[in-house]
């Protein structure tokens, strides 16, 4: 990364990452190699995944899963959370194109990268500076509300929904009416063209999807 084209707030989240790597030693995790920084640069050396991101696993399979596929993806993605916030780290941009896949198979595994705005977040403490991609964004960032590591949990419940149905479960062209659809609206669960969807997945995403984040899975 070049240093002399970012700012100090990119500087201070590279090295942040950086620290938040360190840290992190799980099999769903980017596997942190080494870092180094000099007057002109900083570089990060990791494990490299020739699967690409889960964004195009996706898009190569019509962004729709079936379940038992599904669920063993998002099992991963679960205990990497569960994890990472174990030790009071909050990813704060949890989506597909920030995982990576070991390969282009089916039942290839996944690493979760871009701890960039990641932040360690104290079991009573919380936080109030925005962040993120807006389609991940739980209501209580939108709303400027204080947040906690729930955050990602919304963010789950969103690749959850993704995977399953195929779609975003808000969407809007206007900025504006899409904050509203995030912090007012609730997703359909309908099935479509012959989807299957169990009823414990769609009460997996309905408990990860609540707008009030205390009462978020």
């Amino acid at each position: 990364m070049d240093k002399k084209k970012m700012n100090s707030a990119r500087l201070d989240s590279a090295r942040t990452e950086i620290e938040i790597m360190k840290i992190c030693q799980h099999p769903n995790i980017i596997h942190f190699i080494d870092s180094y920084e000099n007057a002109d640069n900083i570089y990060i050396f990791m494990e490299y995944c020739e699967g690409g991101t889960f964004f195009n696993y996706l898009k190569k399979r019509n962004f729709i899963l079936k379940e038992e596929v599904a669920v063993n993806i998002i099992h991963k993605i679960c205990m990497a959370i569960y994890y990472f916030h174990s030790y009071g780290i909050t990813h704060r941009d949890l989506k597909p194109e920030n995982i990576l896949m070991t390969s282009e198979e089916e039942d290839a595994d996944l690493k979760i990268l871009d701890f960039g705005l990641g932040k360690i977040i104290g079991p009573n403490e919380k936080c109030s500076e925005p962040y993120g991609t807006i389609i991940y964004c739980a209501p209580e960032i939108i709303l400027d509300y204080p947040y906690t590591k729930n955050v990602d949990s919304w963010s789950l419940g969103v690749i959850t929904y993704i995977v399953l149905y195929g779609r975003l479960p808000f969407w809007d062209k206007d900025r504006s009416k899409l904050s509203l659809k995030v912090t007012r609206s609730n997703p359909s669960y309908k099935v479509y063209d012959g989807l299957k969807i169990s009823d414990e997945a769609k009460n997996f995403m309905q408990n990860l999807l609540i707008k009030d984040q205390y009462k978020r899975m």
